[in-house]
């Protein structure tokens, strides 16, 4: 490891090169990435059915091409796990990334190719190391071990040559043999299934390394972190790991979490946005200090966007990245060397430069608040959350919201589920600091709170911090990339934890 390291550092710093010509001519490469997937797909059942011989063009694509959801793909990919082949994409397919989603029952497999693995997953992450050396020449990220909090490993039941598990544990599954020496824990414990007994591992097992960078889900990180730091008496993450550098986080959006973050990891630290999902890794941050991650471009996927209020519709319209505009919500749309075709992803981003071309994950299209036409998405939620913490110096680990809906003598509101890191204990000034900065954030919100015309005050619940855990045991989605889903425009979710919230005050 320690001739791989340096070795692999200088390799990282020298494929900036490469990274600025993509930046710099993002149109002519997404053309050329287009057509190296129509290369592949033609042979495949899939392309055969398109016709994606005779397309040659971006608009021929979209002409021929219908955008796809999961259920309209979910056919071939059963196929694929039954050990078919040749219907998505050209070469085999033995592993699939299971979705997490959100809570949903339902789980998504995600095919995973060599080519996704090699020319996206692990190019970009390399291409993350590249873009963080950019901007601190005198890293010595690698002479430690990288911290991946990951998900767990299953076998398909299906065929013994067809596997599958989170998309972390895939990864982590297919490392190359070098970059298994530089993270940490072993494999065995990385991969384990029962997520408390493996927070306790992770923690037992990592003390004593040299850890100069972690990798992981907010939610579960913090929790780690909580652990580490009852086990070993130490104040800070950075007591029990000195030379401790970079977090790359991702999952939820990390602005509710950031400063409870830097309290309990300490000074010295660089925070960085990574968008990778079990369909593709699409972006990450390059500046700590501006907002928006770097679109990965040329990494197998071909992007399209298409703008909120065209999802339903029976041919919705996409644009490309010559059309976007800054502040828009678009809901993704992409081609992968994964095999899938004009997928829409579910989440939603807006751009916040056009050069380079910069994004940030504004939400899920499932995931909003429109009862009363509030149209509140998540993006709003988590920045309210923020000031509202700021205003009154509480700090917020996890939230849930979702409409309370006209009643025969009542108006309308919002009700949120709140976990305090320490309860409140003026819950109405919270609350207070919560709707102002939601009326700061969102005109249609304002409006609709003008004199409680539609919307009265937000109804606010400070939980337990075991309810959270408790509902995703219940869902059978506790730890790894498993979060809470922060808005509903129904009362699903809510009622299901308030539910749980009145069996526990039960039993005690």
């Amino acid at each position: 490891m320690k001739i791989l390291s340096p070795a692999i550092s200088r390799l990282a710093r020298m494929r900036h090169g490469r990274i600025e010509e993509w930046m710099n001519e993002p149109i002519a490469v997404q053309r050329e990435v287009l057509q190296d997937l129509i290369t592949h797909g033609q042979y495949t059942e899939f392309g055969r059915k398109y016709g994606l011989k005779e397309i040659f063009t971006i608009r021929n694509f979209k002409q021929a091409v219908p955008i796809h959801e999961y259920d309209d793909l979910k056919p071939y990919i059963n196929r694929l796990m039954d050990g078919e082949d040749q219907l998505l994409w050209n070469t085999p397919v033995t592993w699939f990334a299971k979705s997490s989603g959100t809570t949903s029952d339902k789980s998504k497999f995600i095919p995973i190719t060599q080519e996704s693995l090699d020319d996206c997953h692990f190019q970009a992450a390399k291409d993350v190391l590249t873009l963080y050396y950019n901007i601190n020449n005198d890293s010595d990220l690698l002479i430690g071990k990288s911290l991946v909090i990951g998900g767990s490993h299953q076998i398909s039941k299906v065929n013994d040559e067809i596997q599958y598990g989170d998309l972390s544990a895939v990864l982590l599954q297919n490392t190359p043999f070098w970059g298994q020496w530089i993270r940490t824990p072993e494999l065995s414990i990385a991969l384990m299934d029962e997520w408390e007994g493996k927070i306790e591992q992770l923690a037992l097992s990592t003390i004593e390394e040299n850890v100069t960078s972690i990798a992981g889900v907010p939610t579960w990180t913090m929790v780690l972190i909580k652990r580490i730091l009852e086990i070993t008496g130490k104040s800070t993450l950075k007591e029990v790991w000195p030379n401790l550098e970079l977090y790359g986080h991702g999952g939820v959006s990390f602005t509710p979490y950031r400063e409870q973050f830097k309290k309990l990891i300490g000074p010295g630290v660089t925070y960085l946005d990574i968008y990778n999902a079990s369909e593709g890794f699409f972006a990450a941050q390059n500046d700590p200090d501006e907002e928006g991650m770097i679109l990965f471009l040329n990494h197998g996927i071909f992007y399209e966007f298409m703008p909120v209020e065209e999802y339903g519709k029976e041919n919705p319209k996409t644009i490309g990245l010559n059309e976007v505009e800054i502040g828009k919500n678009y809901a993704l749309v992409i081609s992968t060397n994964g095999g899938l075709w004009r997928y829409l992803v579910g989440d939603t981003v807006q751009f916040v430069s056009l050069f380079p071309f910069k994004i940030k994950v504004s939400g899920r299209l499932k995931q909003y608040i429109n009862a009363f036409g509030e149209e509140v998405i998540a993006d709003n939620a988590d920045k309210a959350i923020a000031i509202a913490c700021e205003k009154t110096g509480l700090v917020v680990n996890d939230y849930t919201a979702a409409p309370v809906y006209f009643g025969d003598d009542t108006k309308g509101a919002h009700e949120w589920l709140i976990e305090f890191e320490k309860g409140p204990e003026n819950i109405e000034a919270f609350t207070y600091e919560l709707d102002c900065a939601l009326k700061s954030l969102n005109s249609d919100y304002e409006a609709k709170r003008y004199k409680d015309i539609a919307l009265v005050m937000p109804l606010v619940h400070s939980l337990d911090k075991h309810v959270f855990h408790e509902w995703l045991r219940s869902k059978g989605k506790l730890g790894g990339q498993h979060k809470v889903p922060r808005l509903s425009n129904d009362r699903v979710y809510v009622e299901e934890i308030l539910q749980i919230i009145n069996q526990l005050k039960k039993t005690n």
